[in-house]
């Protein structure tokens, strides 16, 4: 039987009675843990760890955050600008066990009984349930393929992004610090009914000096390992839908058989952040802008320079062609994107084929970076990135865009 091509919409309506989302949303996304390296010692510690917690996962990565979202450190990490893995963040990610937790997760195992279940991966690969649970205990050929297409393309497809971040403008800690402290302190005595114009005079000050605020950020990027012979061994030796003791004791004996794949690093260029806004005044929302931005802009980077983590995302329309992607993706003038169709192989498996190349519109270009809109940026109400046809044949709404090499 030839190989069937599948365009994406399809995909849709089938995942359409398994689970409900919206169109931007229904496509096989990589799944992140974000973890932050936090200086006890440097200015803003406390401001930066309180903002980090707020920031979510990019909104095309499905969340795959642990319980741990910050590791406390006291000193500097050495090598810092250095592009080799880091073994301070290797060894402390190897000790915790971090990539069976993943493959914990994945599964929903309960710790105590070794109980598992199939429903996130069902939710995220989009398959039917009842089909898929009876796939998986017939272990026919379309169940050993659905697996394996779920493991590859799914599990497979976890990655783990550790951010150190510093504030790094050493020349305005003092003066910066002390502008935050003042915003608080002259918001508060608003509040109690201070001098409204004296205040306001304070607070200008205070804000002149913190739209200098900047952070510098380097962000570790590791992958899952979940090969062939790991899912294997997983599926046959320590899976059960079921409480099992033996089961249970065999995942706990085997964590240390899980790893993670050291994959690269980059470093954010530190850019000054402005303020304007509704939240102008609220130091953690200061905080979390230039630490959000920076943190975007690493992960468009790591996209970029690591073709194993770059995003696919469905063209929303043809006419015009769209996206629901923008700036804190990484778009920019002159970055080509090539369209892919999903290939089904016979075996049930599923490949990407390439069938024309897209860039994005300068003028069209959707600023969706953190506070954008707050700020009056421009294209920042666009609500998509509209894109022309460079080559190709006629696209069709669903397949999806990947940012190829620059």
């Amino acid at each position: 039987m030839k190989n069937r091509i599948i365009c994406l919409s399809l995909l849709f309506a089938m995942a359409a009675s398994a689970v409900a989302q919206n169109d931007e949303n229904t496509y096989r996304r990589s799944s992140l843990y974000s973890l932050l390296i936090n200086h006890a010692e440097q200015p803003f510690s406390e401001e930066i760890r309180t903002a980090y917690m707020r920031i979510p996962v990019p909104n095309k990565f499905n969340d795959h955050n642990l319980s741990v979202r910050v590791l406390m450190m006291d000193s500097k990490l050495a090598g810092a600008k250095s592009d080799r893995e880091n073994a301070t963040i290797s060894d402390f990610l190897e000790r915790n066990q971090i990539a069976s937790r993943l493959v914990a997760r994945w599964f929903n195992r309960d710790y105590y009984t070794g109980q598992c279940d199939m429903e996130l991966i069902k939710e995220r690969g989009l398959y039917n349930a009842s089909e898929f649970d009876k796939q998986l205990a017939s272990r026919s050929a379309r169940g050993t393929a659905m697996l394996q297409d779920a493991g590859e393309e799914l599990i497979g497809n976890t990655f783990v992004i550790v951010n150190d971040i510093r504030y790094f403008d050493k020349s305005k800690a003092s003066s910066v610090l002390g502008s935050l402290a003042s915003i608080s302190v002259n918001i508060a005595g608003a509040v109690a009914g201070v001098n409204v114009g004296q205040m306001d005079d304070l607070v200008d000050k205070a804000i002149s000096n913190v739209k200098g605020f900047k952070v510098r950020i380097n962000s570790f990027l590791y992958q899952l390992v979940w090969n062939d012979d790991v899912a294997a061994r997983f599926y046959q030796e320590q899976y059960s839908a079921t409480a099992d003791a033996a089961k249970c004791t065999a995942f706990n004996q085997a964590r240390g058989q899980y790893h993670l794949r050291y994959v690269g690093k980059v470093e954010s260029k530190g850019n000054i952040t402005t303020y304007v806004g509704d939240n102008q005044y609220d130091p953690i929302a200061l905080v979390r802008k230039a630490c959000q931005r920076a943190i975007d802009e690493n992960v468009a980077d790591l996209q970029r320079n690591y073709e194993e983590f770059r995003i696919k995302t469905p063209l929303v329309t043809t006419d015009p062609l769209t996206a629901y992607i923008g700036m804190k993706e990484g778009v920019a003038p002159g970055v080509k994107y090539e369209v892919l169709e999903v290939v089904e192989q016979e075996d049930g498996s599923h490949t990407y084929s390439r069938v024309g190349v897209i860039e994005p519109m300068k003028n069209l270009i959707w600023d969706n970076r953190y506070m954008a809109e707050e700020e009056g940026a421009e294209g920042a109400s666009l609500g998509c990135t509209t894109f022309r046809k460079v080559s190709g044949r006629d696209f069709a709404k669903g397949m999806l865009i990947r940012e190829m090499s620059r």
